[in-house]
């Protein structure tokens, strides 16, 4: 929908890949939002189907990081940006949305950058 809309405010070429992969990220963090409400109201019908919808839109993203190797991106980015604590964090998370966006989850990142920097 925002593809189209986007189109008919003239702008031909719809959405940016970053766009795009950005619009699937949040349909997937919505949708595990989803599925951990359906399972504490004990609708776990529901919440496979969810899952089921994770699994088509993650088909269209690219390879995500593993932990490991988010470790050693987060590292390197934080000593590029040169955060040393917390009221950094969002430096550092910038730099990383800005040169990672679709290949890793940011929740997971977060919380990486958090425990280097607290």
């Amino acid at each position: 929908d925002q593809d189209i809309a986007a189109r008919g405010k003239g702008n031909k070429e719809g959405l940016s890949d970053d766009q795009i992969l950005s619009l699937l990220q949040s349909m997937i963090k919505q949708r595990r939002e989803s599925i951990k409400l359906y399972e504490q109201g004990g609708r776990m019908e529901l919440a496979q189907r969810e899952a089921e919808e994770i699994g088509v839109i993650e088909e269209f993203l690219p390879e995500q990081m593993s932990h490991d190797e988010m470790a050693i991106v987060i590292t390197r980015i934080i000593g590029e940006v040169g955060a040393e604590s917390l009221k950094d964090m969002g430096k550092a998370m910038g730099a990383l949305k800005e040169q990672y966006a679709g290949q890793m989850d940011f929740a997971k990142a977060s919380a990486m950058v958090k425990e280097r920097l607290g």
